[in-house]
């Protein structure tokens, strides 16, 4: 009807799930596979029908998608044609500036697959790299070397990407001030603007579940370890992110922003909604659109804002919390274990950031 005025969300997120990996961690529990390369082409098919889909229920318009990100798996183990007419479709409803970041494995980000994921408009790039160590490589099962790394890094900036990230893990038995040292100075000498740095989990179903003694975090050695990052300009914004760029992506999660999750095993959310699409693969394949919905009570969005916010700069509304809450916020503030800054709380020590928020929701 002429004259109608149509009612666009107008900021969200894209996340896009890339289940395939070239090796599978032993630290890993994501939904990623090594044994499903022929499906690549129906998956990133599928990935399009569901795309289409939401675009329409998260009521996007021209401009309105702030950040995408394509994580894994292995988003290096596609080639970037089979990206183009995900990019086409979404070519519109990209804000001008948008960051776009890419997950990859050093082993499978090439030179010659870079460059065709910055031609389609892809500014970011996060590397896993967890170590440069070759023993704890190993130990990791990572398919990778530190040379491979090296190269890849190297290889994104002659690409042209201006933001490049890696991650690397500690808290892994055998793990000492030397090694993490030396990964800190090899991390430091590339071009990167980002880093994260995680602590080893043991989750259930992976192989270190039956060797959990590898899990071996010392707080001493994570307080360290934090201050030689900051000690060279890169700023803690959140736990387990550093750097002297933030990722707006992921300040959008902890902002509590609305966010698109496309693929097998993606998580999408809305308003107090949550969206699941089906984990298998091949259920993917033929019907992307089998996504089961949860409803988030208050309590549980609550409960979500003030771990999300206490562990980053987001910080908490003093708003969320009801009078007890309050109460128990404000002990914290004159304990000096939070502070007021304006009309949020802030947490000046992110690792005592669980402890503090169970305090405030007794």
């Amino acid at each position: 009807m002429s004259g109608t005025i149509i009612a666009y969300n107008s900021a969200m997120l894209l996340y896009i799930h890339i289940p395939f990996c070239d090796s599978k961690c032993s630290y890993c529990s994501f939904n990623s596979y090594v044994d499903k390369f022929p499906l690549r082409r129906a998956y990133m098919e599928a990935l399009q029908r569901q795309l289409d889909f939401e675009l329409r229920r998260f009521a996007a318009g021209p401009g309105s998608i702030e950040t995408l990100f394509i994580g894994g798996g292995t988003p290096s183990t596609v080639a970037p044609e089979l990206y183009a007419p995900l990019f086409g479709m979404l070519e519109p409803y990209l804000a001008e500036g948008a960051e776009i970041t890419t997950e990859a494995n050093p082993n499978s980000a090439t030179a010659a697959w870079l460059a065709g994921m910055r031609a389609l408009g892809v500014n970011r790039v996060s590397f896993g790299v967890q170590s440069f160590n070759p023993g704890k490589l190993k130990r990791l099962a990572r398919a990778h070397t530190a040379d491979d790394a090296l190269r890849a890094l190297r290889d994104a900036r002659s690409a042209g990407f201006e933001h490049l990230s890696l991650d690397l893990i500690y808290g892994v038995e055998g793990d000492t001030r030397a090694l993490l040292q030396h990964d800190l100075e090899t991390a430091f000498s590339l071009p990167i603007d980002h880093l994260s740095a995680y602590a080893l989990t043991i989750e259930e179903g992976t192989p270190f579940a039956a060797t959990p003694e590898v899990a071996h975090e010392k707080l001493e050695l994570t307080t360290w370890l934090f201050d030689q990052i900051m000690a060279r300009g890169f700023e803690q914004y959140e736990i387990s992110n550093f750097g002297r760029y933030r990722s707006r992506h992921n300040l959008g999660y902890w902002q509590y922003k609305d966010y698109i999750g496309l693929g097998s095993g993606a998580v999408g959310f809305l308003k107090e909604t949550r969206f699941y699409p089906t984990q298998s693969v091949e259920g993917y394949i033929a019907d992307p659109l089998q996504i089961r919905e949860e409803r988030l009570e208050p309590d549980e969005i609550t409960t979500e804002k003030l771990f999300l916010g206490l562990r980053s700069v987001v910080g908490v509304d003093p708003a969320i919390l009801d009078t007890a809450q309050r109460g128990r916020a404000e002990l914290l503030v004159a304990e000096g274990k939070l502070r007021r800054e304006g009309e949020r709380y802030s947490n000046p020590d992110y690792l005592l950031s669980d402890e503090l928020a169970l305090f405030i929701l007794a």
